[in-house]
């Protein structure tokens, strides 16, 4: 009597109910990304410098410390598909803000002053944070990334890069939207200043160029400029579009010397470590090269941008979900003080 074998078992599961399975946690994502989009439309929320990309983390956290319990058996997959793979989808599409016009329009003077700030910026955050704060290399690496170049976009794209957790992205957004709402408030007084003190040679384009190159995410360069003058505004705004043309090629300077380094320490071992290539970074400059072309309509590229918008929306969302608030506590003051200086409790 033969025996009829069934690979049922190990069949792979059809595209088809891969997606079913993913969809409640993508609707779920998307609600928040809407409801953050709406509340981001409100002046109060833009004034204290809350962009749709942090209401929408901040909204998940509530969700993922409260409800999310009981929806993730359901909604689990599709979560973890919108927070890995539609991220690097919205930044590829994030390239459709920038021309290599923008470029020429700062000018080298101003190329080179934003690759001073991310890169300076970008490694002193290393050395304060590693070696005299005591953090968690990773985490620096997030929160430096998120401080040098665009904020909370930088953080997600950098996160898949450097293997993060989700808490450590969580923990790096929170960083950057704080110190950035500062200098929305922090940046026109300083300009008051500068028009008598003159620190900053030139006039209000000049300190447009400093503003675009040193506040962190978009929206709040907008609202520190716009709180200027219209020409400084004008000006902070290229200036922080071309610097965050540099989060291309500061993703694959990145995963080329965290790959040393892992070679470096595996090589007693003889073990070979392969470099993490962000395939994502190359599309984001190929996006921004096809839109120098201006082969689409100006309409077509908006409704793109605003398509970006929503995927990194969902994907703030989905990290707030898988952010447990104790794993922040843990990451925050307490752990640094205990390390260095005295228990703090």
């Amino acid at each position: 009597m033969s025996t009829v074998k069934t690979a049922s078992h190990h069949a792979p599961a059809p595209t088809g109910s891969v997606w079913v399975k993913r969809l409640p946690g993508v609707m779920l994502c998307a609600a928040i990304a809407g409801v953050s989009s709406y509340l981001g439309q409100i002046d109060w929320f833009a004034s204290k410098g809350l962009s749709v990309l942090t209401l929408a983390i901040i909204i998940g956290m509530v969700l993922g410390n409260t409800v999310y319990g009981s929806l993730a058996p359901s909604a689990g997959p599709g979560v973890g598909f919108t927070k890995q793979t539609l991220l690097r989808l919205g930044i590829v599409l994030y390239g459709f803000r920038l021309t290599t016009a923008d470029i020429a329009h700062v000018g080298m003077a101003g190329v080179a002053i934003d690759a001073l700030i991310v890169g300076g910026t970008f490694m002193l955050a290393m050395l304060i944070g590693t070696r005299w704060l005591g953090m968690d290399r990773t985490q620096v690496m997030l929160i430096g990334a998120g401080s040098s170049i665009c904020g909370a976009a930088a953080v997600l794209g950098t996160e898949p890069v450097v293997k993060a957790r989700a808490d450590q992205v969580t923990v790096a957004v929170a960083t950057v939207v704080v110190f950035g709402t500062l200098c929305i408030f922090l940046y026109p007084a300083l300009y008051q200043w500068n028009l008598t003190a003159g620190f900053i040679p030139g006039g209000a384009s000049e300190f447009g160029i400093y503003t675009g190159a040193t506040v962190h995410e978009v929206a709040q360069v907008v609202a520190a400029a716009r709180a200027m003058s219209p020409e400084a505004a004008d000006t902070a705004v290229v200036t922080k579009m071309v610097r965050v043309m540099m989060l291309a090629p500061f993703l694959l300077i990145l995963s080329a010397w965290l790959a040393r380094g892992e070679r470096a320490e595996a090589g007693a071992d003889g073990k070979k470590s392969r470099m993490t290539i962000p395939w994502f970074a190359f599309g984001f400059i190929a996006v921004v090269l096809f839109n120098s072309l201006n082969l689409l309509p100006k309409d077509v590229v908006s409704h793109v941008n605003n398509g970006a918008n929503v995927l990194l929306a969902m994907a703030m969302a989905g990290l707030g979900l898988t952010t447990h608030a104790s794993a922040i506590k843990s990451a925050g003051p307490s752990r640094w003080c205990s390390q260095r200086f005295w228990r703090c409790g």
